[in-house]
């Protein structure tokens, strides 16, 4: 029987994409609403799509209604889509093994806890060859509050496997104090991994469960999961 939970950031945690991410946001948004914006005093680190759109909203004067997100978020994963081949980006250290031994564990369930939209998600898992890792997981798509996602991603593992996971046997990995904040949130353990924006020093700061320069060694990042020592 499933009974932990684990449930991994995307950018910056698994993969980097080259800044095809935030350029096909730019240049979204500048399709669609004919307005220049080089997401200058935007913060997009650890924030979702939908959080990132309210922001570039607010900085123009725009409303947040469902046609403009919409809008903001067709012409976004239109551009993400041309995007991620021509950029150089990559699977970050240790996330290729550490995923293939989490799923030899019986009793372990992977998911998702990102910023992306879904479908975001999954081209740029799909495109970098992780896609097949994750069957569900919690989006941007489900609220634009980071710190809201837990429940999401909680909701849905409990239905993939008709068990209901304790937050306190669910890992959130991530590279973001943002992600050690929605761990937080909703009661789950956080595992920051500093191969994002963040240096060790800095994420330190937030108080991890567990903290790691990468997830290069699969046997002391299973180690920090209590369960697995």
């Amino acid at each position: 029987m499933k009974t932990t939970l684990i449930l991994f950031d995307i950018d910056g945690t698994i993969l980097t994409s080259g800044g095809a991410g935030e350029y096909a946001l730019r240049l979204g948004f500048e399709e669609e609403f004919s307005l220049q914006e080089d997401l200058s005093g935007i913060e997009i680190s650890g924030r979702t799509d939908s959080g990132i759109a309210r922001q570039v909203f607010a900085k123009h004067g725009l409303a947040v209604t469902e046609e403009n997100l919409q809008r903001y978020f067709r012409g976004y994963l239109r551009h993400l889509q041309r995007q991620i081949p021509q950029r150089v980006g990559r699977v970050l250290p240790g996330v290729v093994p550490l995923l293939e031994a989490l799923a030899l564990i019986p009793h372990v369930s992977l998911g998702l806890l990102t910023g992306n939209l879904e479908r975001g998600a999954r081209i740029k898992l799909q495109h970098y060859g992780v896609d097949e890792h994750f069957e569900f997981g919690a989006f941007a798509d489900d609220h634009h509050d980071r710190n809201a996602l837990g429940a999401f991603a909680l909701k849905r593992a409990s239905e993939r496997h008709s068990v209901s996971f304790a937050s306190d046997r669910t890992y959130v990995i991530g590279d973001t104090p943002h992600d050690i904040s929605c761990a937080r949130a909703f009661g789950a353990r956080s595992i920051a991994v500093a191969t994002g924006s963040f240096t060790v020093e800095q994420l330190a700061v937030h108080e991890p469960d567990a903290l790691f320069a990468d997830l290069g060694d699969t046997s002391a990042v299973l180690r920090a999961m209590g369960e697995f020592a």
